[in-house]
Parts: structure tokens; sequence; C-alpha cells
């Protein structure tokens, strides 16, 4: 928190935590497009290819948690800047990376300091923002940086896999880093911690191999099948550090990660379940889609990165356009076209085919798709925080930023299995056939993620404005509970 003596300065504590937004949703995207020339540099097995995004988001969705609640702990100040400079070294050492496995670590020590970074950079917004406008607009800024970072990031990848190499899709972290640290020097102030006692490390550990086990047997049945043992394996790990983790929090440790009593609160369930599904449509469709566009269309890096700015465009305008809807109709209708707009862009996407170009097959699914995507996250994120109190802001911005990447991971691991080609190709046009067929398998299920979200929105979500943020004597449930709402 910022010291009283000098007080907070909101313009650069916004930016500092925009900064470190936009870097930590970047990396999830970059690397998309540089995923074909990654491979054949390195020698990625096809299987394994998809650890570059996953090693990223695995450890990040299972550390988000511990990362929102050691910053309530710690001071904020140390650690965003404890957080750019384990990002600015790991993003080094992955640029230097010579064999497969040494990419996958350094994308994994990526992903351990985004889960620093991330709920840490809503936190000082929820700290330094009291006001309930101000605080809305603050988040509604952090909320388009996420939801624009995505897709700029692929056309950054684009730009310098095709002009440079795809190392340095990686070594750019290392400016942003560093304007990071500037900022975050000048802004911040180390202040008093909002927590007092320990961290949950058992909890945390228990998260991370139950969500990484889940992962990993995902990916196994797409490779191997369903009946393998390793895919039992994995999954029967999953299920049993999850029962552990659960039982582990409700009754043994003193100071739990996640306090499930937060969710007695419609707003926080009710936005930490769409999340979900959004991570899950938005990560794995810059996958698929940018494959889909060098694999099948024969895109160069940098056209395909291209081809992403209606995406950007249209992520931008629906987060500019969020807040003022939500202001006038309320978060329950926003919401919902937002995430119906994300499942029929997604529709659309599944009905491109091998003679698809891009202004007939990937144009009107991009800015209709991105146009939803804006939508629902800025209004979502703001749901999700609103009558957060001080001593919270870690543990909520946490959820919000775990249950996004969490969805990511096992989103994309699902689809992997869904577009695994199927059968045994003995030509290159049926080689190419069983290509496009899983890439439109695989966007189809992803119209179906946004279009349950949608349906959890307009039965669930709070009809209302998002509520004014409590002060920081409020009780620890935020408002928009079903007693209050």
């Amino acid at each position: 928190m910022p010291d009283s003596s000098s007080g907070p300065r909101p313009g650069l504590v916004l930016a500092t935590a925009c900064v470190a937004q936009v870097m930590v949703v970047l990396d999830v995207s970059v690397v998309n497009v540089a995923l074909p020339s990654i491979a054949t540099d390195l020698g990625f097995a096809p299987g394994g290819l998809s650890w570059v995004v996953n090693a990223y988001t695995l450890v990040f969705g299972g550390l988000l948690l511990l990362g929102g609640r050691f910053a309530d702990f710690v001071g904020h100040r140390t650690a965003m800047l404890l957080g750019l400079a384990v990002f600015g070294v790991t993003s080094v050492a992955g640029g230097l990376a010579q064999t497969p496995g040494q990419l996958v670590a350094a994308r994994a020590g990526q992903g351990l300091a985004g889960a620093l970074l991330a709920p840490l950079s809503l936190a000082v917004i929820m700290v330094t923002f009291r006001d309930g406008t101000a605080r809305t607009r603050a988040v509604g800024i952090w909320a388009m940086v996420a939801a624009a970072g995505s897709a700029l990031g692929v056309l950054l990848g684009g730009l310098l896999t095709e002009w440079l190499s795809w190392r340095w899709v990686l070594f750019v972290n290392v400016p942003i880093v560093a304007l990071g640290l500037a900022l975050a020097w000048l802004s911040l102030r180390q202040g008093r911690a909002t927590r007092a006692g320990r961290l949950d490390l058992p909890g945390a550990l228990l998260a991370t191999v139950a969500v990484t086990a889940l992962v990993n047997g995902l990916i196994r049945a797409g490779e191997h099948g369903w009946g393998t043992a390793g895919t039992l394996v994995s999954l029967a790990t999953a299920v049993v550090t999850g029962a552990a983790f659960t039982v582990w929090e409700l009754r043994t440790t003193a100071e739990p990660l996640v306090r499930f009593g937060v969710f007695r609160a419609r707003s926080v369930w009710v936005a930490n379940l769409i999340v979900v599904f959004i991570g899950a449509a938005t990560v794995a469709g810059f996958y698929f889609a940018s494959l889909f566009l060098q694999n099948v269309l024969h895109y160069s890096p940098l056209r395909a990165g291209a081809a992403f700015l209606p995406f950007c465009f249209g992520t931008i305008v629906g987060s500019m356009l969020s807040g003022r809807l939500t202001a006038r109709f309320g978060t329950r209708p926003v919401l919902t076209v937002g995430l119906a707009l994300g499942a029929v862009g997604m529709l659309l996407f599944s009905r491109m085919d091998a003679d698809s170009t891009f202004a007939n097959g990937f144009l009107l699914p991009s800015l209709v798709a991105s146009t939803g995507v804006g939508l629902c996250m800025v209004a979502n994120t703001s749901l999700a925080t609103s009558g957060a109190a001080a001593g919270d802001a870690g543990l909520l911005s946490g959820l919000i930023n775990a249950g996004r990447q969490i969805g990511g991971s096992l989103g994309l691991a699902v689809l992997t299995t869904v577009a695994a080609t199927r059968g045994t190709p003995t030509s290159a046009a049926e080689q190419l056939h069983e290509l496009v067929a899983g890439y439109d398998r695989a966007f189809l299920v992803t119209a179906g993620f946004c279009a349950v979200a949608a349906l959890t929105a307009a039965l669930f979500a709070p009809a209302g404005r998002p509520t004014r943020p409590a002060g920081p004597e409020s009780a620890s449930v935020p408002e928009g509970d079903p007693a209050r709402a």
C-alpha cells in the first residue's frame, strides 16, 4: 500500500499495473505465431509443441492464488519488483534456449513470475482507487489492456519472428521489464502488508499438482488414448490432489490460500465461473487460429500476425463500449451479449476451409468474436472485484486471474485432443483435409465454451451495475451476494 505520508500517485500506479499486465498476457499469445519456427529450430515433436504454451499457463494458473496472497503478505512494492526481475531473467533464458527442455523450463519460470505480477497488477488498483467511479474506470482500463494484449501479442509475435527470429518474442520482454521496474520504483510505496500470518505453501503445492496433472492427462489422452496407463494415472492424481486441496483449505490450515467463504457472494462465483470459459475460448482460439493461418493458408509469420489486426481493433472497441453499456444497462445483459457474440464468432471460424481467404473466411469471425471478448472481459472483471476490501485485494485478483489462466490451459488441452488427426492419411490432400477438420472441430467446441458462459451470465449474473467498493473496514465478502443483491 502507498505510504500515507507521500500519498499514492494514481496515474503512475495505473501505468505500472498496465505495464505488468500487458507483459503477462502478451506472453500467453506472443509465442503462438512463432510456434512453427520454434518447432523447426529446436526439434519439437508435434505433440510436445503445445507445452511451449502450457508450461507458461500451467505454472501461471497453479500459482496465481499464492502470488496474490504473497503480495498481501510482503507488500506490493517488494512483490512487484521481484516479479518483474524474475520475468526479465527467465525471458532472456528462454531466448537463449538451445533445446526444447530449456525453452519449456524458461516458459515455466515466466509463468512463476506472471503468477505474482498478474494478481498484483489488479490489487494495486483496488487499493489505490477507493472511490466507486474511479475504481470502475481504472479496472476498465486494466481489463482493456488484458483483453487487447492477447491480440496484440499475436501481431507482435509475427513481426518479431519475420523480421528478427522467434527468440525475440522472448527478448522483447527485457525493455518492458525495464520500464515496469522504473514505474514501480517511482509509484509504489512499500507501506505495510495487508495480511499477517503464514503463506499457505501446502495449499499452493496441492493446487498446482492438481491442475498440472489434469492438463497432462488430457494431453496424453489426445496423443495416446483415454485408456492408457499414463492418462489414467494423471487424471487420478488430479482428482486426489484436488480433493486434498479442498480438505486442506476447509479444515486444516489457519491461513488458507482460498477462503471459500468469498464464494457466498454471487458476483464472485459467477464472475470466476465465466472467466474459466473465457480463458478456454480465447487462449485456445488464438492458438488454433495462428496454426490455421500458417499450416493451412500458408501465411508467413508476419502476415499471420497482421491478420490479427481486426481482432485487436474489435477487442479495443468492445472494451471501450463495455463500461458505458454496463453503466446504462447493467452487468447481466452486457455479459450475455458479449459472450453470445464470442460464440457466433467462433462458430464462423469453424466454417473455414482450405479455400478460405482473409476476406471471406477470417475477417468477419475476427471482428465478431473480438468485440464480444472486449465487452465481456471488462464487465466480468468489474463484477469480480466489486465491493472488495483492501485485505482481500490479492485474493480476489488471484482468483479472477487464476480462473482465466486455468481455463486457458484446460481449454488448450481439451481442444488439442479434439483437433487430433483421426485415422492415418495416405496422401497430402487427405492430410490437409484431416488438419482442417481438426481445427474446425476445435473452433466448434470453443463456440460451445462461449455459449455455456453466455447462458451462465443470463441465468445467474446480478442484474444491476457493479456495486460500490467496500471500505477497508468492511466485511471480507464483497457486495453482490444474494442477501444484498
